[in-house]
């Protein structure tokens, strides 16, 4: 039965489902949700995922959603290369520090937030931007100062051993160049993601790289 991802190129959270699957050599087929026709909003896609937003995973007829749950998903699925560590506290500490911008950071910059905040608040792309530019600042200063209080990075967020976390790290990095954000204060986080982003399998499945996304 074939694995299908439901992405779109402009979608952090999918670039960091996708990264996964391409990094453990899963053979899968990506489904384009086109954010800005609105595909998210139609009635078969609706049935899949009522909350309108992708990631989704579906495999041998389940559907998972949210790209944390997805990546810890596929690492169990196909531990070839695993993602998370057997170690209690070491697991925590990676999912604490991607869920600074999985759920604390990449949630405020969202195309539907940004539509929001120019609807109702009247805010123009500038003020869109430079919303996105202050939640991403903060998230990368509080990443930064996260490895650097733990100490237990490598070449990667917990040793030489590449995590989920680096994906995350790698979408935040991304999502930041993207709007210009301010990334100077943070030279651990940059390294470790130009690093991460050197893996083949990995920089690959970078948004700009995919059908639809704009010439750089």
């Amino acid at each position: 039965m074939t694995t299908t991802l439901y992405g779109y190129w402009r979608s952090l959270a999918a670039f960091r489902v996708r990264a996964a699957l391409n990094y453990k050599e899963v053979s899968f087929t990506e489904k384009i949700i086109d954010l800005s026709q609105g595909d998210q909003f139609s009635a078969s896609y609706h049935e899949l995922n009522p909350q309108h937003v992708i990631p989704l995973l579906e495999h041998q007829g389940k559907k998972i959603t949210q790209s944390l749950a997805i990546l810890e998903y596929i690492d169990q699925v196909w531990p070839t290369k695993p993602l998370l560590p057997k170690d209690p506290y070491e697991q925590a500490y990676l999912r604490s520090i991607s869920q600074i911008t999985i759920a604390d950071t990449h949630p405020l910059v969202v195309p539907r937030v940004r539509n929001f905040l120019g609807k109702t608040y009247h805010q123009d792309e500038a003020g869109q931007t430079a919303w996105a530019q202050h939640w991403l600042n903060l998230g990368s200063l509080a990443i930064e100062e996260r490895l650097l209080g733990e100490k237990l990075y490598g070449q990667f967020c917990l040793g030489d051993n590449l995590s989920l976390a680096d994906l995350a790290l790698a979408s935040h990095v991304v999502g930041a160049r993207i709007f210009k954000a301010d990334l100077s204060h943070c030279p651990t986080l940059i390294r470790i993601v130009d690093r991460v982003l050197e893996i083949p399998s990995i920089g690959m499945s970078h948004p700009l790289k995919q059908p639809g996304a704009p010439k750089m």
